[in-house]
């Protein structure tokens, strides 16, 4: 039986047998072997990719869990497989270059380079594997697993590049890592941004300020819209007009933004618009203007009971009524927030378990303010727009038959309508 060495040197005899010099046979020889070493690796490599592939596809198609489908689709059996060959390869080499040290130092080390890369890679594979599955699960897929797998990663990277350097250095690890903390504020500067970010997404996990799939609102940023990934460095934001946004993650315990997730837990969403109401169009309402307004159905019964509180009030005082300002009253303007407030409490479209009020506002130079605030059943944003669209197309009719007027700021129409009006006169 031949040992491996002599095994490697059966080309470099034979070689010098037939008369070749010393030098080449020896190159020669080194040469050849490498090709089938090369050869030898790449068929290893091969065979078991195709072996984990093809055992990892079947083992797949009778689970029932989904965890091996993602083990597949993030390459986990390639990665592994190709462990095998480098572990040849580094046996190997000394067999190969036999006679040439310094050449055999710097494969090694090479090797072992690649080693850690390639376990780095087989980690990264499986991380990715446990993100996409944890994405999965009901109670952790709006978690920022992201933030949480690339902190590994940068963990795991870290130490891989440290101990390449080592290696390639021939620097014990530790001491390498002792003038390393001469340099920790360079560190410090270079990462910085990463590190606010990981104490970021920390923060926005343990305070649940963010997950994934709230509409949020950030002004500072132009962000309007859904998160749809949170990482270590940025959160992306899909606006409604389908454009992409990134807010820098620490941004989220930095600045001010609105969460929409209250809402679109709650029963309702919040309708809160005025109308603006010209003063000089409110008024006292005469008799024969109540029985006007008695004709709309939705305050008849309300203004029959008022006018019999009112009037048995301003009779029992001897009130004067020749002057409609004396003693109690009906006004147009109150009558009109009665109906916006009974007919809000008619629409079939607004939750009636929540505050349904009908207010009036500050007065201020352009009018008097009706504030409606209710809240929409259906939270959608396309059908809540069509309901509050609904409602105040509904009440911006009605205000005529209150004898009201809204403020409406004069046109250039205006203007030319009185010009005309004035040269008539």
């Amino acid at each position: 039986m031949y040992s491996l060495n002599q095994v490697s040197s059966l080309l470099y005899n034979y070689l010098v047998e037939i008369g070749l010099d010393d030098v080449y046979a020896k190159y020669l020889n080194t040469l050849i072997l490498l090709l089938l070493l090369i050869i030898v690796l790449y068929i290893f490599d091969y065979v078991l990719r195709k072996i984990f592939i093809s055992v990892f596809a079947k083992f797949t198609s009778i689970s029932k869990t989904n965890f091996d489908d993602f083990l597949v689709k993030n390459k986990v059996p390639r990665n592994v497989a190709h462990i095998v060959p480098i572990i040849i390869a580094y046996n190997a080499i000394p067999f190969v270059f036999n006679g040439f040290i310094k050449a055999q130092g710097i494969i090694l080390k090479g090797l072992e380079v690649f080693g850690i890369v390639l376990t780095l890679w087989v980690v990264r594979s499986l991380l990715n594997t446990l993100k996409d599955f944890f994405k999965t699960l009901p109670n952790l897929k709006d978690k920022p697993i992201d933030s949480y797998i690339q902190v590994f990663m940068i963990f795991l990277w870290s130490i891989g590049i440290l101990l390449a350097i080592s290696i390639l250095t021939d620097i014990e690890l530790w001491k390498f890592l002792t003038g390393l903390g001469t340099a920790s504020a360079v560190i410090l500067l270079i990462f910085k941004d990463t590190i606010l970010g990981f104490v970021a997404s920390i923060q926005v996990s343990i305070n649940d300020m963010v997950r994934i799939g709230d509409w949020i609102s950030f002004d500072n940023y132009g962000a309007d819209g859904d998160v749809i990934e949170i990482n270590l460095a940025t959160v992306k934001v899909q606006n409604f007009d389908n454009t992409i946004t990134t807010i820098p993650t620490y941004a989220l315990i930095s600045d001010s933004f609105k969460n929409w997730r209250g809402m679109t837990n709650s029963p309702g969403r919040r309708i809160k618009r005025a109308l603006i109401i010209k003063q000089e169009s409110i008024n006292f309402l005469a008799p024969k203007d109540i029985q006007k307004f008695k004709k709309i159905s939705l305050i008849t019964d309300y203004i029959k009971s008022r006018q019999e509180s009112i009037t048995d009030f301003n009779t029992s005082n001897n009130i004067d009524k020749s002057i409609l300002i004396n003693g109690r009253n009906l006004t147009n303007i109150g009558l009109f927030r009665k109906y916006a407030d009974t007919y809000l409490k008619n629409h079939s479209a607004i939750n009636k378990d929540m505050m349904v009020m009908v207010r009036q506002l500050a007065p201020t130079p352009q009018g008097i303010p009706l504030e409606v605030y209710a809240f929409s059943s259906d939270k959608r944003w396309e059908n809540y727009e069509y309901i509050m669209s609904d409602i105040f197309d509904h009440l911006l009719a009605a205000i005529p038959f209150f004898d009201l007027e809204l403020f409406e700021l004069p046109s250039s129409s205006s203007f030319k309508n009185n010009t005309k009006t004035s040269l008539k006169a």
